[in-house]
């Protein structure tokens, strides 16, 4: 087979055909690029997906804050830490040198009855315009035909909405005992999800592929059941990977932790690749494929901690044992688990 672009070969892979090689992809902290910067293995101008020639770039151009116009407070600071409330109403404590997921301290929304504002808020149609970075889509979507590099449009998704607003754990309760008003949650946001990916596809056309970030997950099991997965965030899912499909885009899931009990629930959604994989939280990328394989094709897998720990035997075993079965019939790209760290 000729040499296929990134663009092409990441195409042909979420439709399970075979390619020339397995694609590759990455996402890499901030931390990473300055390190390799001052020690001089990237040039201050370059990019990381230019210097490894990477398949597939995504950018994430949707504002999903409830509140826009709240400026940032920061209520308490240290030497290494910030706590800041948001727009969303969380109290979230922040590293300040350093990128990570941050300490969830407090949240306004609790429940159905602390929901209301942020619900008009997020329903405001005439805010739509200010939630889209045009330019950031704009310059991603030309950075992405110059290099021939499949193009996706990065969001998140209604769970990933729903948490920074109320916090895992009221989420989650909520899941529970106010079903009715998850529920509503998943509706406004996907709404909002939609409506902002028509008005971004009108004005500037269509990316390759749609990328939705979406961590329902930790270490060896789901957040949620299979059946109150179906019941309460399904319907959401499937009317986002609707739309999507209408406008002729594969679906790219992104799910960290061991999310297996809920991936027949996600390809029924309309999934047509599972991206992370996250082999510490007990995800198994060969496994996967033999089950899952002829449905739906592949992205990650491949254990990050060698990497963390520069283990180059270690690496080279993680991809000897997992390569030649993961590339039987193609379907899989390249990548660790969610970005490179600085090592």
């Amino acid at each position: 087979m000729a040499a296929l672009t990134g663009k092409e070969r990441m195409a042909r892979i979420l439709d399970r055909k075979p390619v020339d090689r397995i694609a590759v992809y990455e996402a890499f902290w901030t931390e990473t690029k300055v390190a390799w910067i001052e020690q001089g293995h990237l040039k201050s101008d370059e990019l990381p997906n230019d210097h490894f020639n990477l398949d597939l770039q995504s950018c994430m151009p949707f504002n999903v804050v409830a509140d826009l116009d709240f400026v940032d407070e920061v209520v308490q600071e240290d030497e290494n830490t910030k706590l800041v409330r948001n727009g969303n109403g969380a109290l979230l404590r922040w590293w300040k040198s350093k990128m990570g997921t941050p300490e969830h301290v407090d949240f306004g929304v609790k429940d159905e009855s602390t929901w209301g504002r942020a619900r008009e808020l997020l329903r405001d149609s005439s805010k739509y315009g200010r939630r889209i970075n045009v330019e950031n889509y704009r310059a991603n979507r030309r950075d992405c035909v110059r290099s021939n590099r499949f193009f996706t449009l990065g969001m998140v998704n209604v769970f990933e909405c729903m948490h920074p607003l109320c916090g895992h754990e009221n989420m989650l309760v909520g899941m529970a005992l106010e079903p009715q008003w998850v529920k509503d949650m998943c509706d406004v946001y996907s709404e909002l999800t939609i409506n902002l990916m028509e008005e971004l596809f009108a004005a500037e056309g269509l990316p390759d592929g749609a990328w939705f970030y979406e961590d329902m997950g930790f270490k060896n099991k789901p957040f949620m059941s299979p059946a109150m997965y179906k019941d309460i965030v399904w319907p959401a899912h499937k009317r986002t990977f609707d739309y999507c499909h209408s406008k002729g885009l594969k679906v790219i899931v992104h799910s960290c932790g061991f999310i297996e009990p809920l991936v027949p629930g996600l390809i029924e959604a309309g999934m047509d690749c599972l991206q992370a994989l996250e082999v510490k939280a007990g995800m198994d990328l060969v496994h996967m494929k033999k089950t899952y394989g002829d449905k739906i094709a592949f992205m990650g897998g491949m254990d990050v901690r060698p990497l963390v720990a520069n283990d180059i035997k270690g690496i080279d075993a993680e991809l000897e044992s997992k390569l030649p079965a993961a590339m039987a019939g193609e379907a899989t790209a390249f990548t660790a688990i969610t970005a490179s760290p600085a090592k």
